[in-house]
């Protein structure tokens, strides 16, 4: 009988596997490494994708994944379990922590079923998987300990090392993957999109010939991630100057109003160069779309890991949050210039600074602006 030996045994190697995954753009395309990664350990295996319908975009022509197997919003537990049972899957690997995760695969009847233990779920699995330990993890910080952060000599219960390489969360699903034999290496994300696809996207949305940047001024998780749209509109004015560039205006369908604001300071001399696409997309034409650009401007939210993913080089702000958990791309890949803010109380994680906002304040355009051009280069 063919095994897998990982410290744990896995016996026989699967052949026909479920990943259920996660429910975040930014979190889908970090998974990406662990999911090559499992391709290369396991090439005789069906790999099937669970997935919410809104992510469906970013699978077609994946490498790692044979098929793609989604779930409405409001679908309920015991009818993703329902639909999981007829597949006749020998293996779950369950990515996200939560318990409605496992229970999905439990009530599926699939005879093994990998993820992370933890949640009260360890029951609902056949291999719980420990936690990782010696890597930093995010924490929110309290209003209170950001003032105290911000008053003067930071508290020695508050003071923070830099987090380990390790700390990524691409690791965090690479180390779940180690558990079925795969290599814990950490690989480039991926989103697979076609030469046809981003021709088909600057057909349909007439986008500007020649140097196209994109700029993407929301964040979903909110306004704490979003560096000032005045500077973003600053920033625009620059590099047309000196690019004599295009511009991809980026949003989601709730962040047309912010995008409109963004456009209307733009002065008519400009506007024609600017093609706006916030709301305008479906997600698999986002992904294209990114693409078709040489650089992206981008907060820190889902489009971000997107475009590091599809190809495209970054200058990623960041403020709330941090580069080394969740910054896109592979971690150190010189191609993005990540850029963030200068505050003793970053990242705190918060959807909104109870302060003055000083993480993203501090960030100038002028830095942004020859990020951007050495970028083009």
């Amino acid at each position: 009988m063919s095994t897998i030996s990982t410290g744990q045994t896995l016996s026989p190697i699967p052949r026909r596997l479920v990943v259920r995954g996660v429910n975040w753009i930014g979190d889908a395309v970090m998974t990406t490494p662990a999911l090559l990664r499992l391709r290369e350990a396991l090439p005789g295996a069906h790999i099937t994708l669970l997935t919410h319908e809104k992510l469906a975009g970013l699978w077609p022509g994946h490498p790692a994944v044979d098929k793609v197997m989604t779930f409405a919003a409001k679908e309920g537990v015991f009818s993703v379990a329902r639909r999981l049972r007829e597949r006749q899957f020998d293996t779950a690997l369950v990515l996200p922590n939560s318990l409605r995760t496992g229970l999905e695969v439990w009530l599926a009847g699939i005879p093994r079923r990998i993820g992370y233990a933890g949640g009260g779920r360890g029951w609902l699995l056949t291999q719980a998987v420990p936690w990782r330990t010696g890597v930093t993890r995010m924490r929110k910080r309290t209003p209170a300990e950001i003032r105290q952060l911000v008053s003067g000599p930071v508290p020695a219960g508050l003071a923070t090392g830099a987090p380990s390489a390790e700390s990524h969360h691409l690791h965090h699903y690479l180390h779940l993957v180690a558990a079925m034999g795969a290599k814990p290496e950490a690989l480039a994300p991926v989103i697979a999109v076609a030469d046809a696809e981003v021709a088909a996207v600057k057909a349909k949305f007439n986008l500007p010939e020649g140097l196209l940047i994109g700029l993407n001024a929301g964040a979903e998780y909110g306004p704490a991630k979003r560096w000032p749209t005045d500077r973003f509109i600053a920033v625009a004015k620059e590099l047309r100057v000196r690019l004599g560039c295009g511009f991809v205006v980026f949003g989601r369908p709730e962040e047309v109003t912010l995008v409109d604001g963004l456009l209307a300071a733009l002065g008519p001399e400009d506007r024609h160069c600017v093609t706006n696409l916030a709301g305008k997309t479906s997600l698999r034409e986002l992904c294209a779309a990114l693409r078709a650009c040489r650089v992206v401007v981008t907060n820190d939210t889902g489009p971000m890991h997107v475009a590091a993913a599809v190809g495209t080089r970054l200058v990623g702000l960041f403020g709330s949050t941090s580069i080394e958990l969740t910054g896109p791309g592979l971690p150190g890949d010189a191609r993005h210039t990540l850029l963030h803010g200068e505050a003793a109380c970053a990242p705190c994680f918060l959807r909104e600074c109870p302060i003055d906002f000083r993480c993203m304040k501090s960030l100038g355009t002028a830095q942004v602006v020859e990020a951007v051009i050495r970028a083009t280069v």
